[in-house]
């Protein structure tokens, strides 16, 4: 599910797609080009599933897709490895995914965390 905004409506801190991977916009900067051009808008931004910078420079009034992110609350049932258990703390479903390196050896068993998805693809964000 994507939605469209105007590129010059961007926020640091909304989200953006870029090159089809959804990124978390870091930084928006506009030029004003010479006398009878189009201002630009440059946005950085940092992939969310692999953490790369990427950035795009578009006219201001040109459209970029925006992804839908649902952000669910879960608890750390177990830790296997690099991977974590999880319970749904919604529907109480139960999954498994992989530590993110941010995360490792901070998650403990109980705690309770948010987890991302977008178009069917979760990762763990941030513990609670």
């Amino acid at each position: 599910m994507m939605a469209q905004v105007e590129i010059k409506d961007l926020k640091k801190g909304s989200f953006v797609t870029i090159d089809g991977v959804p990124c978390r916009v870091d930084d928006v900067s506009i030029s004003k080009s010479g006398k009878h051009g189009h201002a630009k808008v440059r946005v950085d931004a940092i992939g969310l599933f692999d953490g790369i910078r990427k950035s795009i420079v578009k006219p201001s009034d040109a459209r970029v897709d925006t992804p839908m992110i649902l952000k669910k609350k879960a608890q750390v049932l177990a830790i296997i490895g690099n991977k974590a258990q999880l319970m749904n703390l919604e529907d109480y479903s139960t999954l498994e995914l992989d530590i993110p390196e941010e995360l490792q050896g901070k998650l403990k068993e109980g705690e309770e965390i948010f987890l991302f998805e977008v178009d069917g693809v979760r990762t763990l964000k941030q513990i609670k």
